[in-house]
C-alpha cells in the first residue's frame, strides 16, 4: 500500500507538464529558452531521475494486485466465479477510465489501458516464477524492439527525403512517391524550428484555456491519438512490469521477504546503470538543442526502455531497503493510506488540475514557470496526504 502511495503521487510528478504546461514548452525546455536556469535543472532531474519510474512501479503492483485478488475471491468462491468478479472490476475501470478521459478530459489517462492489460494477465496468474520472468524477458525485448523500429523509421524519412533533395530536378523529374517523401522530410524538419514550435505552444494554449468545447475537442482527441499509441505501440512495456510484479510476489520481493542483499543489487545496479543510461540519453537532447530533427539524425539506438527498467527496479530497490532498515516506518505510515486509495486520488488528481488550469476552471494552463507548477504538485501531494488519514480513519 505505501509503495502504491508513492506511486500515485510520483505518477503525478510526470503527468503535471501535460495539465498545466503547453505542448511542446512541458517536455522540451527550449521553447522558453530556459537553459541556464533552475527550471532547466528541474526539468534536467526529473527526465534523467524519476521519469517514468513510478508507472512502471504501479504497473508491478497492478500485476501482483491481479494474483492477490484471484486469490480473495478463489478462498470463498467455486468455478469461474471470481473470473467472473475479476472481469466485472475490469469493465468498471474502463467505465472509470472513459469518465477520467471524457468527462474530466485528462488525455493520459492510463485506467482504460490497464483494464484492458489486465484481462491479458489475468490468463498468466497461476505461472510459476520461473515462466513469469521469461514472459518480462520477451516483452522487454519487444519493447526495445517496438522503441527502435519507430525511431528507425522516423531516421528513413530523414534518409529518404535527403536523397531526394539530392536530385538534379532540371535533369530528373520527380515522382510522387519521390514528392512525398521530400514533403515528408521537410515537414518533419520545419516542425522543429524554434518559430514552429512557439506557434504549436500558443495554439495549444489558446485551446485548452479557451472554450469548453474546444478543450473538449482538443483533449479527447489528444486521448484518442495517446490510446492507439499506448494501447498498439507500448503494450509490451505495460505487460513487462506486470509480469515482474507478479513473480516478485511470489517471490517475497514484492512484500520485502526476500533478502537484503537483493535489494542491494537492485537499488546499486539499477541506479547504477540506469542514471548513468539516462544522462547519455538525454545529453544528444541538450546538445542538438532539442532539435528532434538533428537528434534523430545523429543518434544511432534508443536506450529510454532500457533505462527506465533499471531506474524503475533501482528506486523500488531503494525504497525496499528503507523499509527492511526499520527506521522509516513513519515514511511508509505516511504513505499508506494514499496507496489504499490509490484510484480515488488518481482520479481526483485529475479533478484538481483540471480546475487549475483548464479554462472551465481558473486556466492557468501555460501561465506557470515550470518551478511553479511543481509547487502545484507538493500541495496536491500534502492535500491526498491528509484527506486519506482522514477519510480511512473517520
Amino acid at each position: 500500500d505505501a509503495v502504491r502511495g508513492m506511486a500515485i503521487l510520483g505518477i503525478l510528478l510526470m503527468n503535471i507538464p501535460g495539465f498545466s504546461m503547453a505542448i511542446p514548452s512541458g517536455w522540451d525546455p527550449s521553447v522558453f529558452n530556459e537553459a541556464g536556469t533552475f527550471n532547466f535543472k528541474l526539468w534536467h532531474f526529473v527526465e534523467w531521475f524519476p521519469e517514468g519510474t513510478q508507472r512502471a512501479i504501479f504497473s508491478m503492483l497492478f500485476g501482483a494486485g491481479i494474483i492477490l485478488f484471484m486469490k480473495r475471491q478463489e478462498q470463498r468462491l467455486d468455478g469461474v466465479k471470481p473470473l467472473e468478479y475479476f472481469l466485472r472490476r475490469q469493465l468498471w475501470l474502463m467505465v472509470f477510465g472513459i469518465f477520467d478521459a471524457w468527462v474530466l478530459l485528462w488525455w493520459g489517462d492510463i485506467l482504460f489501458d490497464y483494464a484492458c492489460y489486465g484481462m491479458i494477465m489475468v490468463v498468466f496468474r497461476n505461472l510459476p516464477v520461473k515462466s513469469l520472468l521469461i514472459g518480462a524477458g520477451i516483452c522487454f525485448l519487444l519493447m526495445i524492439a517496438r522503441e527502435n523500429r519507430d525511431f528507425y523509421l522516423e531516421k528513413r524519412t530523414i534518409t529518404r527525403g535527403e536523397q531526394v533533395a539530392m536530385l538534379d530536378t532540371t535533369k530528373v523529374k520527380l515522382t510522387d512517391k519521390q514528392k512525398s517523401q521530400l514533403d515528408a522530410m521537410n515537414g518533419f524538419k520545419e516542425k522543429q524550428t524554434h518559430e514552429k514550435k512557439l506557434e504549436r505552444n500558443e495554439k495549444t494554449r489558446k485551446k485548452v484555456t479557451g472554450s469548453y468545447e474546444d478543450l473538449y475537442e482538443f483533449r479527447t482527441n489528444a486521448y484518442l491519438d495517446a490510446l492507439i499509441h499506448y494501447l498498439y505501440l507500448s503494450i509490451w512495456d505495460v505487460l513487462f512490469f506486470m509480469f515482474l510484479g507478479m513473480a516478485f510476489l511470489k517471490t517475497g520481493i514484492l512484500t520485502g521477504e526476500a533478502p537484503v542483499k537483493y535489494y542491494w543489487i537492485m537499488a546499486v545496479a539499477g541506479l547504477g546503470l540506469g542514471l548513468l543510461l539516462s544522462y547519455y540519453r538525454i545529453k544528444p537532447m541538450i546538445d542538438y538543442q532539442f532539435n528532434m530533427y538533428t537528434y534523430t539524425k545523429n543518434v544511432h539506438f534508443e536506450t529510454y526502455t532500457i533505462s527506465r527498467a533499471l531506474r524503475s527496479l533501482g528506486i523500488f530497490g531503494a525504497v525496499m531497503l528503507l523499509f527492511k532498515s526499520g527506521f522509516f516506518n513513519w515514511f511508509f505510515a505516511l504513505l499508506r493510506p494514499v496507496g489504499q486509495m490509490a484510484f480515488t486520488n488518481y482520479l481526483t488528481q485529475s479533478l484538481i488540475c483540471g480546475i487549475i488550469f483548464y479554462g472551465v476552471g481558473f486556466g492557468y494552463y501555460g501561465s506557470l514557470q515550470r518551478y511553479e507548477v511543481y509547487l502545484v504538485v507538493g500541495a496536491i501531494w500534502v492535500a491526498q496526504i491528509i484527506w486519506s488519514h482522514i477519510w480511512l480513519r473517520f
